[in-house]
Parts: structure tokens; C-alpha cells; sequence
């Protein structure tokens, strides 16, 4: 049996930390989620890297991004990890009963077809049991219209949950539902089959970005003057 099918397959995990204190509880809730999420993959026989995608320290960056229109080279960097990843573990959290403005800044950023059909588990962090309701209503229907796939099981950690069992089993279930989805294989086959149907950012920076073009028409008025050409007169033939 050769080496390559010996090899294990490989997945990687993505993960947005919104957190801005040092130590962060959302970095380590996050980081949490995903210590259990690589343990139950490799259970299940597949190897995953994790790539921490820390705001903190780019906030700036994203903030002249948002108003100039032009990412620098670290938030770029950041936008090319997030879409080359298998899956995502996208963490917040709350300030007056919202999600982080720096989180949704980020997200503000990155291309409307980024995320398609990218699994992800939404969680957040907070000072009271009262704001867990923010993951559902404010992230779920974030990360719907990027037409990414949130696992059914949102996560959400006030200072009391720390220590309890019931906080560990809503991880296990979210990891498991993550796993489930990236050993299934749909999301990449939704992701294929439907690439074309879906509308694009011309020269975005999904990771399928370059698979519209054969959809585009290339002689229409429009990419005619875009290209630096001529209208066609009435009278030219098409």
C-alpha cells in the first residue's frame, strides 16, 4: 500500500478570537472548543491543525481597512487563513448585550462568499447568564447571511459555567456535530455543486474565488468599458 493512502486525512480549523484582554476569556474558551473539537476528529481518524486568528492585535488594521477599503498584509493574511480552512470556531465576546464590535468589523471585511458552506460552531463569552441568547440572535444569523453552516449547538460561557460539567457536555456536542459535518464530506459537496448559483465578489478571496469565470461574459457592454474598450454603436453587429 503506498504512502499516500496511508496518510491521514488532514482538516483545518480555523479559529476568530474577538478577545481583547490579556488573558482572554473568549481566547480560552475558544481554545478550549477546539482542543475537544482536534480529540474527537482523531477519534475519528482524521488529524486537524489549528490556525488562531487573533483581532487583538490587528484591530487598528481593520479599522483603517474598514474606512480605506484597502486590507493590510496582516489583515489580508487573516481574511486568506479564515478561507483556506475546512472549518471555523468563531468566538465573541458580549458588550452590551451585543457581540464585539471588533468581531463584526472583521466580519464586515471579508468577502460575502468567504464562508459558503463552511462549518463553524458560533460561541461567545459574557458577564452574566442573562446575554447567552446573543449567539442565536446576533451570530446565527451573522454567519447565515455568509451562507456558512453553524452546528445546531450554540456555545455560550458566563463566569459560573466555567466549572461546570454541563458547559463541557455542550462543547462535546457542538465538536461532535463539527466532526460529523467535515467527515460527511457535504459541505464541500454543497460548496461544488452550487458554486456557479451562488452570487460572487469578482476577484474575492474565497477559495473557489477563481471558479466563476467561466460564467462571466467576458464581451458584455459592461466588461467592455471595464476592460477600457470602446461601446458598441448601434449599428456594430454582435
Amino acid at each position: 500500500m503506498s504512502d499516500a493512502l496511508d496518510q491521514e486525512p488532514t482538516a483545518t480549523i480555523a479559529v476568530v478570537n474577538a478577545g481583547v484582554s490579556d488573558p482572554s476569556s473568549t481566547r480560552l474558551f475558544t481554545d478550549r472548543i477546539a482542543q475537544r473539537t482536534v480529540a474527537i476528529l482523531s477519534e475519528a481518524g482524521i488529524s486537524a491543525a489549528v490556525r488562531t486568528i487573533d483581532l487583538a492585535p490587528i484591530a487598528v488594521e481593520i479599522a483603517q481597512a474598514l474606512v480605506s477599503g484597502v486590507p493590510s498584509e496582516k489583515v489580508q493574511d487573516a481574511i486568506e487563513r479564515l478561507a483556506s480552512a475546512d472549518a471555523l470556531i468563531a468566538g465573541t465576546p458580549v458588550y452590551k448585550a451585543g457581540i464585539s464590535g471588533l468581531f463584526k468589523s472583521f466580519a464586515d471585511l471579508i468577502d460575502d462568499d468567504l464562508l459558503i458552506a463552511k462549518p463553524a460552531i458560533l460561541a461567545a463569552t459574557g458577564g452574566s447568564a442573562r446575554h447567552a441568547m446573543v449567539v442565536d440572535d446576533q451570530l446565527r444569523p451573522l454567519f447565515a447571511f455568509l451562507r456558512a453552516l453553524p452546528v445546531p449547538t450554540s456555545l455560550y460561557a458566563a463566569p459560573e459555567d466555567w466549572g461546570s460539567t454541563d458547559l463541557g457536555r455542550r462543547i462535546d456536542r457542538a465538536a461532535t456535530e463539527l466532526a460529523v459535518l467535515l467527515r460527511s464530506g457535504a459541505p464541500r459537496d454543497i460548496a461544488d455543486g452550487n458554486w456557479a448559483r451562488y452570487q460572487h465578489r469578482f476577484g474575492g478571496n474565497a477559495s473557489r474565488a477563481g471558479k466563476p469565470d467561466a460564467d462571466l461574459d467576458f464581451d458584455s457592454e459592461l466588461m467592455r468599458l471595464a476592460a477600457g474598450g470602446r461601446p458598441r454603436s448601434t449599428a456594430e453587429p454582435d
